[in-house]
């Protein structure tokens, strides 16, 4: 009995020392890295302004003015200041993390980190503390290039990001609420992932415990090479819950060398709108699978406008590189220099065919699309009531009737087709008025999944819908 136990005791040692021995060890990583991670703090003045509780007084006047030795008027001095009398300017300060990439002293960290600092303070590992400029910053990517004036410094090693896998460990260093070079660790949870405002950085997800001043820190994969810099977290609370985004290096050295170059930074523009190839969609533009990214708008003077490419168009793959979904068409575009020519290839009608594109550079802003009033009305057979479009919205679009009501369980309603929609397309085919409208619904199929083409809030996009043999 006594050997049992022995024995027992001796297989869970055996047991634990192997899962000990699987898991990596990141003192020498760390060891190795640390010093090129710097700790990064700034300051900006807030000017003078009112208070806002005199600012109230000012708009709502007498209603708030208290009597003169009123028990509570110091109080309210006190707290709130006298009325329009402004309050002197404040400091405002941030902390975040960087790295170091050349020895003179070129830092790479996140745009928000010193948007707006009127100065930036950096603290290195042997605790020097040293004023940096900004060399250049890249709102779109979150990424600046500061430097301090320093030599010999200790840099880090750039690495591949396209060789991490999902499951692969990494480690990030950073100054988190302030804690200069903690180390945290854990595993790649995705690649690629498209964020809101963030349509141009394929993100890499990691459950790497990153907080508030690891904002800029890098990423590495246990070969001590930056993979990434730590950017954002999702989150309900503030901090941490296991979901953190790192923009791939090869990413942010992209816009640095641009920085160097140039001063600033251009990205390749096509000039379509898309989205995601859902199942039902797959089957109404008979793809095999969900995948490639669907064109639901094309931009007017685009580059894609040039090349002929429409909307309903699916694109498969842009320069060689196959598009499982929508979201990583956006950075392959981003990344294209501007002026070159790019080949896309495309699904319509279910044929292939190869487009080249010549890529221009993004433009600052969009052009704005007008809203509209609609007038006389007609019924339909799908279970929507739609009416034709005024001339100035009917000139924008140069197609389409707008959607009055949509009749509750009707395959439009199923559709998710609402109200106040302009409806472009309906199976592939465009809709230029009420009249043409009709002829269209009286030919669609039944039994299958037919793409309809919506205009809703400024943007066109693809919905699907089934008309039942019964209809």
């Amino acid at each position: 009995m006594l050997a049992k136990k022995y024995l027992l005791l001796v297989l869970s040692l055996l047991v634990f020392n192997l899962q000990a021995a699987s898991l990596p060890d990141f003192a020498e990583l760390v060891k190795n890295n640390g010093k090129a991670v710097v700790n990064i703090s700034t300051q900006q003045k807030i000017s003078a302004t009112a208070h806002p509780w005199g600012q109230l007084k000012d708009e709502l006047g007498d209603q708030l003015e208290l009597p003169e030795n009123a028990p509570f008027g110091e109080l309210f001095k006190h707290f709130f200041g006298e009325r329009g009398v402004p309050q002197p300017p404040q400091d405002a300060q941030s902390l975040g993390s960087g790295f170091i990439i050349s020895d003179d002293g070129f830092i790479i960290t996140n745009h928000h980190v010193v948007d707006g600092a009127d100065e930036i303070l950096v603290r290195l590992n042997d605790k020097r503390e040293l004023t940096a400029e900004v060399i250049g910053s890249d709102e779109l990517s979150d990424i600046a290039l500061i430097k301090v004036q320093a030599d010999n410094l200790p840099v880090v090693e750039i690495g591949n990001p396209d060789e991490l896998r999902v499951g692969e460990w990494v480690l990030a260093i950073g100054s988190p609420f302030g804690f200069d070079h903690s180390a945290t660790a854990g595993i790649v949870s995705a690649k690629g992932r498209s964020l809101p405002r963030a349509n141009y950085v394929p993100f890499i997800q990691t459950d790497v415990a990153i907080n508030p001043g690891n904002s800029g820190g890098p990423l590495f994969n246990l070969d001590g090479k930056v993979v990434g810099i730590n950017s954002q977290i999702y989150s309900r609370t503030g901090g941490f819950m296991g979901l953190s985004f790192a923009i791939p290096i090869d990413v942010a050295m992209d816009v640095v060398e641009q920085i160097k170059d140039k001063g600033s930074v251009s990205r390749g523009w096509l000039g379509v709108y898309i989205q995601e190839v859902t199942y039902e969609l797959a089957q109404s533009f008979e793809l095999d699978k969900p995948t490639g990214a669907l064109v639901s708008q094309v931009l007017d003077d685009s580059p894609a406008k040039k090349a002929g490419i429409q909307a309903g168009d699916v694109i498969l793959s842009f320069n060689g590189r196959e598009i499982e979904a929508s979201s990583q068409l956006p950075p392959m575009v981003g990344r294209i220099p501007v002026n070159t020519k790019a080949q896309v290839t495309l699904l319509r009608d279910g044929k292939r065919i190869r487009k080249d594109v010549l890529i221009e550079e993004l433009p600052d802003e969009e052009a704005p699309i007008a809203q509209s009033k609609p007038s006389p009305s007609s019924v339909n057979r799908i279970g929507v009531e739609v009416v034709d479009l005024d001339a100035e919205t009917y000139k924008q679009l140069n197609r389409g009737v707008r959607v009055k009501r949509v009749a509750p369980g009707s395959p439009a309603a199923l559709a998710g087709l609402r109200s106040g929609d302009i409806l472009l397309q309906l199976d592939r085919k465009n809709v230029k008025n009420v009249t043409d409208f009709r002829k269209n619904v009286a030919n669609l199929p039944t039994g299958r999944m037919i793409p309809v083409l919506v205009h809703r809030q400024g943007a066109d996009q693809f919905i699907v819908m089934k008309i039942s043999d019964s209809e």
